[in-house]
């Protein structure tokens, strides 16, 4: 049978799955040894411990960020989609893709070992952003070369696939899995050649000593206008599992497949050109070009407001298809105790505030307050840390059983469920405390100190306890998951099914021009060039003064 004609089954073929086992299993070494990271730095931060054998609290943080941010995250996204293409686009990864996606693991887990092993040894504390003049050894910059040019190369596996679907099925509308698995790899090439340039042209020559100084202002720009976008390579896999998989796992349907390609398509076009609402305090940028890219992160909005509405819509209508009466009566109807919904409902119910918060930080006025301050990073830990994590963590649950041919057994869905809510405690404990003493303005990106006995800094110290009552709970939460993870490695054999949901027969028809990839890609240029070519060009022509490259470890 060839590849076009296979509709969807309950089975995934187990080749396929071995390429996203391999690369699931990276990402939860990287959750472990980050979150070992994690712990240790809170305990730090709050003066309980200090670190033996050398060890700096920087490199713990610069552990934690790139370990947990970028290689759990990418690691497990990739993954995550190479499963879904593979079942909607054919049932099997055509064998050009299998072998790209080996390719881009190969690529990017070498690139991985080194970047970390330069962290690991103390030659590259200079946190998960790499801010010049900050100086670290060569080759953690080539490490993320590598990792990004890893991730290039299995995105360009899904282009593949994608592309021979739509060859074979012409007057199909393309899965709505694969449509928003292209979106997000189109948006990742497009944002991460940003930091490719920042990497490859004035990183790796100035730490090999090749040139004296960096254009600081320029390399933070580049890293900008592909840091915010990292925030929804994050975040849109975690919209796809509420979007596609959490309607199938509540028994119910997508409430509307237009709906979610066009959210899809907003954040494709809003996501990128918005980097200088990370740098509002960064005085070699016009206000101008500030203002217009605040406006465009606020577009950002609308999207997520159409998921929203889109989630909820699809739980009430089926709470109410199976009997439920009032105004919020659907609500008892939803599967509660099933970890599959439970863990990504609660990564949904705390980007609520999270999102509130992502509102503040891109508000010029309140930036000025919490800009640099625990706040942020608190706002971190509420986005990725629990949104897209805790969505991760449901998908895993049935994720890893589908594609091994195993089963979630009871006892584990019981331990997920327990694991769902120790993440829940330690992160309030955590994030809550950061958000109150960010706004006291205590500073983030600081070890512990007293600052020569301040009076300010003394009224910080019990919500550092709390964070590291938050960080201790977490860890506990992270061996859990790490855990689980293999235990469903080895869960008794059986079927389980990939579950794509289906939209409503009542959805209004999807147009065929979101399907219509030149128009996207087109208008996201348009908007990247409006946005970007003027400031960037101004930091090239007329730059600051150099900056030397500075070792403060």
């Amino acid at each position: 049978m060839k590849m076009g004609d296979r509709t969807l089954t309950h089975t995934f073929d187990l080749k396929d799955g071995r390429l996203v086992v391999a690369h699931i299993l990276v990402a939860f070494i990287a959750l472990l040894i980050g979150g070992v990271a994690g712990l240790l730095q809170t305990m730090v931060k709050s003066g309980t411990i200090q670190l033996p054998y050398g060890i700096g609290y920087y490199e713990l943080l610069t552990a934690h960020g790139v370990l947990m941010a970028i290689v759990f995250t990418t690691y497990f996204i990739i993954g995550f989609l190479y499963s879904g293409i593979s079942y909607t686009l054919g049932g099997k990864l055509l064998p050009i893709v299998h072998r790209m996606g080996w390719a881009g693991f190969g690529f990017m887990t070498a690139g991985t070992a080194l970047g970390v092993a330069m962290v690991l040894t103390g030659k590259a504390s200079v946190l998960y952003t790499f801010y010049a003049p900050l100086k670290a050894s060569p080759y953690f910059y080539i490490g993320l070369a590598m990792l990004v040019v890893g991730s290039w190369i299995s995105g360009w596996g899904i282009f593949y696939q994608y592309k021979y679907w739509k060859r074979t099925h012409p007057d199909k509308l393309s899965p709505l899995f694969a449509f928003m698995s292209v979106v997000t790899f189109l948006m990742w090439q497009i944002a991460t050649i940003g930091v490719a340039a920042e990497v490859l042209i004035q990183l790796i020559p100035w730490s090999f000593g090749w040139v004296e100084t960096i254009n600081v202002m320029l390399s933070r720009t580049l890293f900008w206008y592909f840091g915010h976008p990292l925030v929804y390579f994050w975040l849109m896999p975690a919209y796809m599992c509420w979007y596609v998989i959490i309607p199938k796992i509540i028994g119910g349907k997508i409430y509307s497949d237009a709906l979610a390609r066009l959210s899809f398509i907003l954040l494709l076009l809003f996501s990128i050109p918005v980097g200088f609402h990370h740098q509002l305090m960064e005085p070699g940028i016009s206000s101008f070009w500030k203002y217009l890219q605040v406006v465009l992160t606020f577009m950002v909005v609308v999207p997520s407001l159409m998921t929203a509405f889109s989630l909820f819509a699809t739980f009430e209508l089926q709470g109410r298809a199976l009997g439920a009466k009032g105004l919020f009566g659907w609500v008892k109807m939803l599967p509660w105790k099933d970890v599959r919904f439970f863990a990504p409902f609660m990564g949904m119910l705390i980007f609520i505030p999270a999102g509130a918060g992502g509102l503040i930080n891109a508000s010029n006025q309140m930036n000025a307050v919490v800009h640099n301050t625990l706040w942020v990073t608190g706002h971190f830990h509420l986005t990725v840390a629990t949104s897209v994590a805790l969505t991760f963590f449901g998908i895993t649950y049935w994720l890893i059983p589908a594609v091994t041919g195993r089963v979630l057994t009871a006892r584990m869905n019981k331990l997920g469920i327990i694991q769902t809510i120790i993440w829940c405690v330690g992160m309030f404990f955590m994030s809550g405390a950061m958000h109150l003493v960010g706004l006291f303005g205590a500073p983030r990106r600081t070890a512990f100190t007293t600052y020569e006995g301040n009076a300010d800094a003394a009224t910080w110290m019990p919500y550092y306890v709390f964070m590291a009552i938050g960080g201790t709970v977490l860890f506990l939460g992270v061996l859990l998951m790490v855990y689980n993870f293999f235990a469903l490695l080895r869960a008794p054999k059986g079927e389980t099914e990939y579950p794509i949901g289906v939209a409503m027969e009542s959805a209004e028809a999807t147009p065929a021009y979101l399907d219509r990839w030149r128009i996207w890609i087109t208008v996201s240029i348009l908007l990247i060039l409006f946005a970007y070519s003027i400031p960037l060009m101004d930091m090239i022509v007329n730059p600051a003064p150099g900056s030397k490259g500075f070792v403060t470890w």
